[in-house]
């Protein structure tokens, strides 16, 4: 099982409380635990999804994933099962939180799963459920790269474009469970078809398989790049993470394909100082490869957009936590919703 390297302190102390948080993603599982004071990650382990095999392999899946990581915490912890308090899982959404159903999630195929109680029968332990995007922004929150903000927005850039939202220092839902949902906010009423049944999503231009489309559909106008190269070829293996590998070599179509992306998010992102005036919008995922060569031409481009007091109160920032940002938001909404607060 492959283990992603976790934070950690020193062996923790007999009688301490753990929470586990699963983070599923259309692209991989993450899973891990940390205990109730945030202070450490520990036994990380992160997995391919495989959602084409269908919902009940993803959880046989997630359920050992789970059962892997409390035999670590225990045999590694100085801890018992009563020590675990119990699950945080973030999934794609919108979801119904009360009943802990995902509702719709196009980039696994699942509709009306109940996907809290299956885990919750499944290894016997309370379980609570939101939004993956929601659990990555609270985890930068949390956690990471937006401490201290007030007002912030996170958006999670991988298999799709997720969002979540805090707003004077509460993670907020809306009225049904959809706020946040960034990634079908429309950018062009006669755009790109996106896998939610709309058009023009910004998550149809600036996902990570959009930007490896949008590189594929270069190449195929006979566009001058080593991308080729760097997958031998094989033109279905390029991802966002080929075309940032490119860029950083200094490709001009792949340099290009970065550059527009920056400008899709950023008439994205400046919608939302507009609307929030956050203090603090975080980008996390696999977008935080792509280091200043994104960030610059979307800052300017939000400054080119938003009005000039939001922008200057606002810091858009990669996030910090490398992987995990999900799994740790998944712990702290279990511990919001289970334990009053983080």
């Amino acid at each position: 099982m492959p283990r992603i390297k976790s934070r950690t302190a020193p062996r923790g102390k007999k009688g301490e409380k753990f929470i586990l948080g699963v983070d599923l993603g259309g692209t991989n599982i993450v899973v891990g635990a940390m205990p109730v004071d945030g202070g450490r990650e520990i036994a990380v382990h992160s997995e391919a999804t495989h959602a084409e095999r269908g919902a009940e392999a993803v959880m046989d899946r997630i359920t050992a994933m789970i059962e892997q990581v409390v035999a670590e915490v225990l045999e590694g912890e100085n801890a018992m099962r009563k020590d675990i308090l119990g699950v945080g899982v973030g999934a794609p959404g919108p979801l119904d939180r009360k009943r802990g159903v995902v509702v719709v999630a196009p980039n696994l195929g699942w509709h009306d799963f109940p996907l809290r109680d299956a885990i919750a029968d499944r290894v016997r332990l309370p379980t609570t459920l939101d939004n993956d995007a929601n659990c990555a922004t609270i985890g930068e929150w949390w956690c990471g790269a937006a401490r201290g903000g007030r007002n912030v927005v996170g958006v999670t850039i991988g298999t799709g474009i997720g969002g979540g939202l805090i707003l004077d220092g509460q993670l907020y839902h809306g009225s049904s469970d959809v706020a946040g949902e960034i990634g079908h906010t429309t950018i062009d009423i006669t755009g790109r078809y996106c896998k939610c049944g709309n058009y023009g999503c910004l998550e149809a231009y600036a996902s990570g398989p959009a930007i490896a489309q949008r590189a594929r559909e270069a190449l195929g106008r006979d566009e001058k790049s080593i991308l080729p190269k760097l997958v031998d070829n094989h033109l279905d293996r390029i991802t966002a993470a080929t075309v940032y590998q490119a860029a950083n070599q200094g490709d001009t179509l792949a340099s290009e394909i970065v550059r527009d992306t920056a400008t899709f998010l950023g008439a994205g992102i400046a919608n939302l100082l507009n609307i929030f005036n956050p203090d603090v919008v975080v980008l996390a995922g696999g977008v935080a490869m792509a280091g200043d060569r994104l960030f610059e031409p979307l800052r300017a481009e939000v400054k080119r957009r938003a009005f000039r007091p939001a922008v200057e109160s606002c810091r858009i920032v990669p996030g910090s936590l490398e992987g995990t940002a999900g799994m740790v938001g998944a712990v702290a909404t279990f511990k919001t919703q289970k334990l009053g607060g983080v």
